[in-house]
């Protein structure tokens, strides 16, 4: 690592609501849970940045040295996807099976890196209801007269660590559900009892399935362990589905669910975020048509993960515009390799440039300042460049520094993409032929085919080291 470069990550932790230094709990080891989509639809822009910020936040740990086992869940079985199927005629788990094959071909085709597991609810209905008995036993459970069980939220002295109030006050002017079975108003279901003709298990106390919160309490233990390093998601899950996981994996096993709780703010569209629910949202499915995964997630990581993000076309068509800039770099020092006859091998700016994107990622993530540092690296590339001054060395230094930092981003031009793209070698014809064109002085088909390039996105440039081109920015 460059001199100069902090000496510890930090992490902000929505728990102690501040930047702390991170400290796994088994030295370069790390253990991450990250809450997922209930699938009984395609994922939309919004679950795709929350998506992108845990691949961003794994890869950046792994390129630190750290060992990351990362999990993310899968609800399969939920009051949504049943309402869903019946409306489809199908069978609950039928449905989920399908969006969740759909959500990996989507991922895929977004150049996420897949956690190391997918855990299923319907796949680990003895581990949920061996949790709920613990709960239970250990006097923070009760089963109702209809064979639900339910969390009580009276044996608890401080709910609410995560958002950092009282359970009174965040239900203050709040409409609560009213059910007889509940002792407190407050309490929620750890187990639901069946309703006629509902997808069900056997458990102790009747035919029924998991509530929302337990499942994931039940698979990050049975995955993780009692107590893992990072527990993250979207920060619309803090209250109540995180501040209820907390409660009932303390009730079962003892110890504290998470040392770190890691939250992404939300993407909005005129100021709501989006969700289904309110019918404002894009599919990822249906702007992959439209934009590169690349561009997507240049869009994600140009802001901090933390705050809200506004989504809009124009937003994505102007970091569309940012990202080819960086493209056009790459795409110049490429063609450059072996052609240079500078003497800086760029080292200096290239250790630099390295300091400052650890610097940057060390500090809570920060991805929105390490791209600023991007283009502070290619602006000076540029430079250089176009000076001549750059040797061999100093191309494939850059180049190298690059291809390291989008092992964490994600958002270059792949070497294998450039190999199968032979536009460069086309474009390099060309520009023979308009040499020659000039030689036989025929002028005007010469300018016809560089104003041809120049509609297509090519700038040629004569100097007097002969004629150069780039991809212009838009």
């Amino acid at each position: 690592m460059s001199e100069g470069e902090p000496v510890a990550l930090r992490i902000f932790n929505t728990l102690t609501k501040r930047e702390e230094e991170f400290r796994p709990i088994d030295d370069k080891r790390v253990k991450m849970y990250v809450c997922g989509v209930t699938v009984y639809d395609d994922i939309h822009m919004g679950h795709a940045r929350s998506i992108i910020v845990f691949d961003m936040i794994a890869r950046y740990l792994r390129y630190r040295g750290y060992d990351v086992t990362h999990l993310t869940n899968f609800t399969d079985v939920d009051d949504k996807i049943i309402n869903r199927a019946a409306e489809m005629g199908m069978d609950p788990l039928a449905l989920s099976s399908m969006y969740i094959k759909r959500y990996f071909e989507d991922v895929d085709a977004l150049g996420v890196n897949r956690a190391d597991d997918y855990p299923k609810a319907s796949e680990n209905i003895a581990e949920i209801i061996a949790m709920t008995q613990r709960i239970i036993d250990n006097g923070f459970g009760y089963v109702s007269e209809d064979g639900s069980v339910y969390f009580s939220v009276d044996k608890v002295q401080d709910y609410g660590r995560l958002t950092g109030q009282k359970l009174e006050d965040m239900q203050a002017g709040a409409r609560v559900e009213v059910n007889e079975m509940k002792r407190n108003p407050y309490d929620f279901a750890l187990w639901k009892a069946a309703k006629p003709g509902e997808i069900a298990w056997d458990s102790p106390w009747g035919k029924g399935r998991p509530g929302w919160h337990i499942e994931c309490s039940a698979m990050c233990t049975e995955y993780l362990g009692e107590t893992i390093d990072i527990h993250g998601g979207g920060n619309d899950l803090i209250f109540p589905h995180h501040e209820n996981e907390i409660l009932q994996s303390e009730a079962a096993n003892r110890k504290p669910l998470a040392n770190y709780w890691v939250h992404n703010g939300m993407l909005q569209v005129q100021d709501a975020k989006m969700s289904k629910s309110l019918k404002n949202f894009f599919t990822l499915r249906d702007v992959l048509k439209k934009r590169t995964r690349q561009e997507i997630r240049f869009y994600v990581l140009s802001a901090h993960y933390r705050g809200p993000q506004v989504y809009s076309e124009a937003a994505l068509e102007e970091a569309a515009a940012s990202l080819k800039r960086l493209h056009n770099t790459v795409h110049e020092l490429r063609a450059a390799l072996g052609k240079t006859k500078g003497d800086d091998n760029a080292e200096a700016l290239v250790s630099t440039f390295r300091g400052q994107f650890i610097e940057s990622m060390d500090q809570d993530f920060n991805s929105r300042a390490a791209v600023s540092a991007m283009f502070d690296l290619v602006r000076e590339t540029n430079r250089l460049l176009a000076e001549g001054k750059l040797s061999n060395e100093g191309v494939e230094n850059i180049l190298h520094v690059l291809g390291e930092v989008d092992t964490v981003f994600g958002i270059l031009p792949s070497e294998e993409a450039a190999q199968e793209d032979r536009s460069g070698e086309i474009i390099e014809i060309l520009i023979e032929v308009r040499n020659e064109l000039r030689k036989r002085k025929q002028y005007d088909l010469a300018d016809k085919v560089r104003d041809r390039l120049k509609e297509k996105g090519i700038e040629l440039q004569d100097t007097s080291e002969g004629v150069k081109w780039k991809r212009s920015s838009g």
